[in-house]
């Protein structure tokens, strides 16, 4: 099966309905998203399907539409992404294991939402799980990248 994972073709042999996170981690070796808690539920494995928010524990690879982009294709250290560059502005990651999943969410949300109000953050984020409680710092992260999307 063909995958375009960070810009970049891959074949791949695995069973269809191999989850596509152990597809990026096990076949690709590619670590960012991280195996929270298996169920979808906590985002830590959250990556980009043409550009949708997706929890990849569930999604069989099968099922994956389009291109994949994890935090590993979001930027890069010379020009991150401005949603990871507030996110080191704002010192949001304490024990660092939800950020890659916080991050692709915010930015597929502020993708399609470029002027949230904090309610419109705290409701797109509130699925994606963080132990360490750095809500504040995320909305702040978010409240700041939206503006540096706007050019502000």
């Amino acid at each position: 099966m063909r995958l375009t994972v960070n810009g970049t073709l891959h074949e791949v042999d695995v069973e269809e309905r191999m989850p596509l996170l152990w597809v990026l981690r096990d076949e690709l070796g590619i670590t960012g998203p991280k195996y929270g808690c298996g169920i979808a539920q906590c985002g830590a494995c959250t990556v980009h399907v043409d550009g949708e928010a997706m929890r990849s524990c569930q999604l069989p690879v099968a099922d994956v539409w389009g291109d994949v982009t994890t935090i590993e294709g979001l930027g890069t250290p010379d020009a991150p992404h401005p949603v990871q560059a507030a996110w080191i502005e704002h010192q949001v990651a304490q024990c660092g294991y939800c950020q890659s999943g916080q991050i692709m969410a915010a930015a597929a949300f502020l993708a399609r939402t470029p002027d949230p109000t904090d309610t419109d953050i705290d409701d797109a984020l509130s699925g994606n799980l963080c132990r360490c409680g750095t809500y504040p710092r995320i909305r702040d992260a978010v409240r700041d990248a939206a503006e540096r999307l706007r050019g502000g």
